[in-house]
């Protein structure tokens, strides 16, 4: 099969490999359609400890079934699914208490397992057993689909975040994943705010219908919130982006007794920020971060799409073969669109 395989870092080489072979509890996924995650761009630039080169990267993704292990009941030869990133253990005290995310070794596919840059993926058996793979309605395209793993990472914070009807919710950073917040806390009954520092892109966001768009880049965004807000700040602040400053915002444009979800994450150089925590301390702030999803949150999120209760096709703006797959990860890493898809 044709697999994107990255050999070094900056260099992935399409290549002939193996098919994978199905044992008694793997499945085979002709793949249709994976789209590029920053994490991706991170590995492909610099690495990860999880990581073990060469490696094939991608997951975010679905496909068709076309082969199962004799001990798969679950699951046939013709389904059509899609998967999630965090597969949890099984075992581990983090998993057992039904927070696979938080598991510490941290299985993903793209990461230890290999992943779906490829036209075959191989799902083991820990992935059948414990990991996210759904199946899709007929009438989804494969590469709406593909997208229930960002949509389920944006479950997964919101929940933290514990957004309720009637809060006013400000997002910051208007990237795909910004957006697919803006538009589930939306759908959740909040009121939302969207900050970004480049207005073009709060412009392609404006069709979300948000309560209000704020660039940050030609003016105070905390206090245009406290405007917004009759100078009582949000009851919700997510930051979605790996700017250190938007977590000093967030703590400043916060309501008291808010929560402030880190849900970006940050360059490792620059990840130690100078808090005011007598902001926290006297506003009693509640701040957290989220990191990944669960498998019931990727059944949510398919669920969200098989309904029709959120539209992904509106997140994705370039399409790219397999064999331009470098090309695929510049246009993803220079945020020219939304997401980018692949289709091996």
């Amino acid at each position: 099969m044709k697999a994107a395989v990255l050999e070094q870092l900056e260099r992935m080489a399409l290549k002939e490999v193996p098919t994978p072979e199905v044992d008694a509890d793997s499945i085979l996924m002709k793949v249709e359609a994976v789209g590029i995650c920053g994490s991706d761009i991170r590995i492909y630039r610099h690495g990860n400890s999880r990581v073990q080169l060469p490696q094939i990267l991608g997951h975010e993704a679905a496909g068709r079934i076309v082969a199962v292990g004799a001990n798969v009941t679950r699951f046939s030869v013709g389904d059509r699914i899609c998967l999630g990133a965090d597969v949890p253990c099984g075992e581990c005290v983090f998993c057992e208490a039904g927070i696979g995310n938080n598991c510490q070794i941290n299985y993903a596919m793209g990461y230890q397992f290999a992943g779906s840059f490829a036209e075959y993926v191989l799902l083991n058996k820990m992935v059948v057993n414990y990991g996210p793979i759904h199946k899709i309605g007929d009438g989804i395209s494969y590469e709406e689909a593909a997208l229930a793993e960002p949509l389920a990472c944006v479950l997964n914070g919101l929940e933290l975040s514990q957004v309720k009807l009637g809060d006013t919710v400000v997002v910051i950073g208007a990237g795909p994943i910004g957006m697919m917040l803006v538009e589930v806390a939306m759908k959740m009954g909040a009121r939302v705010l969207l900050v970004n520092r480049s207005r073009p892109r709060l412009e392609i966001a404006k069709r979300l219908g948000a309560a209000a768009y704020i660039c940050s880049g030609d003016e105070d965004a905390v206090q245009r919130v406290l405007e917004e807000t009759g100078g009582l700040g949000a009851d919700v602040v997510i930051t979605c982006n790996p700017s250190p400053e938007s977590q000093v915002d967030a703590i400043r444009m916060a309501k008291n007794r808010a929560r402030v979800n880190f849900f970006g994450g940050l360059p490792k150089d620059r990840a130690i920020v100078p808090l005011d925590t007598n902001l926290i301390h006297y506003k009693e702030l509640f701040v957290h971060g989220a990191h990944g999803s669960l498998p019931r949150h990727h059944q949510q999120a398919v669920e969200l799409i098989n309904n029709g209760i959120i539209d992904m096709s509106k997140f994705i703006s370039h399409r790219f073969p397999l064999e331009r797959i470098e090309e695929a990860i510049r246009v993803a890493e220079s945020h020219e669109g939304l997401r980018v898809i692949v289709n091996p």
